[in-house]
């Protein structure tokens, strides 16, 4: 702690004597920091009895005692492994001396809907009353990103805190929101209005949830491993390219590295970047999402989140081309990886016009502004694994971008 005396004069004091005056003013100022550090732990079979990762990871800095968990399982995962709550529960009966399961699953719906779900936050609350959930218990989420965020924030606001281990059971909660360190749910027909920063406890990757995905699921959350390959490693994204059609097909280890690769680029900018709760501006990972955000509403949520990051990411790369500062053959390159994964480059949605006749989605540069926290700040592309800030957008540069995605990939 720093005090600061600021004693104020007065010239008819005897001898300036501050003790003759008002009392002095005084700012402490409070300074201390906190480390964070949670590991992200790759495995299969997470719930097999035999595998000991999740009470490794739940018991990693308190060992000898038993540790009480509250579990929130994703609808979807739930319907695609029939076995899986017995699993879990069959888990906690074989490493009942380190862990205690706090009553029955709480299975959740997945996806958009699950940040929609009216009542879903008090319901988990009022279950975590119920429980008995405390500051020393954990949740234990499992599900895709939608889940983890609505879970992760009633986990990061109850008791002003819990700990979470997310277990991220899609390739875009693996390989970039699982693993990141943001809570939140739509409300006021904006998404994340809501939600909080909390770094997790611990990330668990399972592979073996990958394998039930549907095809276009899958492929959708490839779209964030473009997304920080063009921003942060141009040999990553040299090694997308050449593994596209693998990544199509799902090859499995094309696959794992993909995810692998994603997950550390994503956990070295949250390290490096010096604003890992986001106080400012400038957020590259949020390349195409000023796009994508609005096109998910203008879509009525008919796209998947990495569906339109893909068109996003288009409308941007073109733009920078557009700008001078990226050059064709990087667009035809982005465009041809995006297009082979089999990703989509555009959607009838940004032809979607107000009643003045304008675009809808220029509202969502706006949008993008508020989510910012008042200054605009888009990440555009000066070359394929370099990014730069830009804080004004051109409309007719915008519109010049959709005309020519629209022309090509309609």
């Amino acid at each position: 702690m720093v005090l600061h005396d600021f004693p104020p004069r007065f010239p008819d004091a005897p001898n300036g004597d501050a003790s003759e005056s008002a009392p002095a003013d005084r700012v402490y100022v409070q300074r201390f920091n906190v480390p964070f550090e949670y590991p992200v732990r790759f495995t299969s079979g997470v719930f097999e009895a035999g595998n000991p990762a999740l009470h490794e990871v739940i018991s990693r800095l308190e060992r000898g005692r038993r540790h009480r968990v509250f579990c929130v399982v994703d609808s979807g995962v739930s319907d695609a492994w029939p076995d899986l709550s017995a699993s879990i529960e069959g888990y906690f009966r074989s490493h009942a001396d380190k862990l205690e399961l706090l009553g029955p699953l709480e299975i959740v719906p997945g996806g958009e809907r699950a940040k929609h779900t009216p009542g879903l936050v008090d319901s988990l609350y009022r279950r975590c009353q119920e429980l008995g959930v405390d500051r020393q218990s954990f949740f234990v989420i499992v599900g895709g990103g939608a889940v983890l965020d609505v879970a992760g924030y009633v986990a990061a606001t109850t008791h002003r805190g819990v700990r979470t281990i997310r277990i991220p059971t899609t390739v875009l909660g693996q390989n970039d929101s699982g693993i990141g360190v943001k809570n939140g749910f739509n409300a006021f027909g904006t998404k994340n209005y809501i939600g909080t920063f909390a770094p997790p406890f611990a990330v668990i990757n399972d592979g073996d949830f990958i394998s039930t995905l549907s095809d276009r699921d899958a492929i959708a959350g490839m779209a964030e491993a473009i997304k920080v390959a063009l921003v942060r490693d141009a040999a990553f994204f040299s090694w997308l390219e050449a593994h596209a059609e693998d990544l199509a097909r799902r090859q499995a280890d094309a696959m794992d590295f993909m995810i692998r690769r994603g997950a550390e680029l994503h956990m070295t900018h949250i390290t490096e970047c010096g604003d890992p709760f986001e106080r400012g501006s400038a957020r590259p990972l949020d390349f195409g999402h000023w796009v994508a955000h609005k096109l998910e509403t203008v879509s009525e949520h008919r796209l998947r989140h990495g569906e339109a990051v893909a068109v996003g990411m288009a409308v941007d790369s073109r733009y920078s081309v557009e700008a001078g500062l990226l050059e064709e053959a990087g667009l035809a390159r982005i465009c041809a990886v995006i297009d082979r994964i089999g990703l989509p480059l555009w959607d009838d949605a940004l032809s979607s016009t107000n009643d003045a006749g304008q675009r809808v989605i220029l509202d969502g540069l706006e949008e993008f502004r508020e989510h910012l926290g008042g200054r605009l700040t888009v990440t555009l592309l000066r070359g394929i694994g370099h990014s730069i800030e830009v804080h004004e957008m051109d409309e007719n540069r915008i519109l010049s971008a959709l005309r020519w995605l629209e022309a090509r990939w309609s």
